[in-house]
């Protein structure tokens, strides 16, 4: 076992694990350091040189040469006679360096050596994963699919580090086999007995936030700004956005030509239909938006409770609603309002020819001819309109403009 094969098979594990030269050495000194001075009682006196680049490591011990009879410490101090015999051009005082040979460290502190040298490497390689995985927190990443379990799939990143992504975190829409391709984002990183664990996510907001960034180069630059969404994963999804430059349509922008950009970010979602509304300060305006497509008759809100009664038309309800409640629930966490939508109460309309005793039956006759069949339709119409059609006179046709009126009065 000697130094070559220790530092070539170190070379090959640091060159996996991608680790720096200046740590790999930082590392391999600790180690042999802690060798050292388990062996000698001290490394002080000692000098560790490596050299990465050929897998080179020497180990050089100093020490002083001092008169015969006077050793007191060998591992510090060699007499004149014994060194005289290497070299005798050395004299007292002189300090001898000679190289300690791996072979001296004895078959089982080599071994102990080497655990100690794997240890440290896996330790270091667990601390960077986690650092580096800190710093991704919130990106998208893209892995491939290793294992596929009940309750998560186990994905591999370019360096072949394990990433969880748990069911919780899945689009329900989501199928994986073992090799299949993987966008996700980094949700978290934890630390379980001192092994890192990576959760990936693909049902965070914050997902979808990311993926407009990479199609909408307008969001990517900071021209628009995604203020907020709201998801229900693998269903439908509501991003408010906001432009800082009047020129730019944050709504056509993300949608793209013929929804081009929109369509990338719906397919990477498992089809989950995505509806981009103009965000505004203004909370009447930006409920009426999040309800969309449904067209809003009247709105009222109470600012102290955080509710607002919405009145449609009874077309427009289901519309509001959505299928299986979905445009309702989004456009409540859209706004942070809780919504209550009610059908717009119609009054009936009444035929004309129920006002027989109190209108001419004649003049009914005139009004119907002139394609005003029922109360309301008359009413739509000016006094003089009325007149004019059906040839009354004004006075006549504000006769009759009052009986239909206190009709709903």
């Amino acid at each position: 076992m000697d130094n070559l094969n220790l530092i070539s098979n170190f070379a090959e594990f640091k060159e996996l694990k991608n680790i720096d030269k200046s740590t790999m050495i930082g590392v391999l000194e600790d180690v042999f350091r802690h060798a050292l001075e388990k062996q000698y009682g001290t490394d002080q006196n000692f000098d560790v040189i490596i050299n990465p680049e050929k897998g080179d490591l020497e180990i050089w011990r100093n020490r002083t040469v001092v008169e015969d009879g006077a050793v007191v410490d060998k591992n510090a101090e060699i007499a004149v006679s014994d060194v005289k015999k290497i070299d005798p051009t050395y004299e007292v005082g002189d300090e001898y360096s000679d190289e300690i040979k791996m072979h001296s460290f004895g078959r089982r502190a080599v071994l102990s050596l080497r655990q100690n040298l794997a240890s440290r490497i896996l330790d270091l390689e667990k601390a960077n994963l986690y650092e580096k995985y800190s710093q991704k927190v919130g990106e998208i990443i893209t892995g491939e699919v290793y294992q596929v379990w009940k309750r998560e799939v186990l994905i591999l990143d370019d360096d072949e580090n394990e990433l969880i992504l748990p069911k919780a975190e899945q689009i329900p829409n989501d199928f994986y086999r073992k090799g299949d391709s993987i966008k996700a984002i980094v949700k978290s990183v934890e630390m379980n007995n001192n092994q890192p664990r990576i959760i990936l996510s693909r049902t965070a907001n914050q997902f979808l936030e990311r993926l407009f960034e990479q199609e909408v180069p307008e969001i990517y630059d900071g021209l628009i700004t995604i203020k907020k969404i709201a998801r229900i994963p693998g269903e439908r999804a509501k991003v408010a956005v906001e432009s800082y430059d009047d020129r730019i349509d944050p709504v056509g922008a993300c949608v793209g030509m013929k929804g081009s950009r929109i369509y990338t970010v719906v397919k990477e979602l498992r089809n989950e239909n995505i509806d981009v509304v103009n965000y505004t300060t203004n909370t009447q305006l930006l409920i009426q938006r999040s309800l969309n497509p449904a067209k809003i008759s009247s709105i009222t809100i109470d600012e102290e409770s955080k509710t607002a009664t919405v009145y449609l038309k009874p077309d427009q309800v289901s519309l509001a609603i959505g299928k299986g409640g979905l445009n309702i629930r989004l456009s409540k966490m859209l706004t942070g309002y809780d919504i209550d939508v009610y059908r717009e109460i119609e009054e009936e309309d009444v035929a004309l020819t129920e006002f027989s005793d109190e209108i001419e039956k004649w003049i009914i006759d005139a009004l119907r001819a002139a394609g005003c069949n029922t109360a309301k339709s008359v009413l739509d119409l000016s006094v003089e309109e009325v007149a004019a059609r059906a040839d009354l006179e004004l006075e006549q046709a504000e006769k009759v403009y009052e009986i239909l009126k206190a009709e709903f009065e």
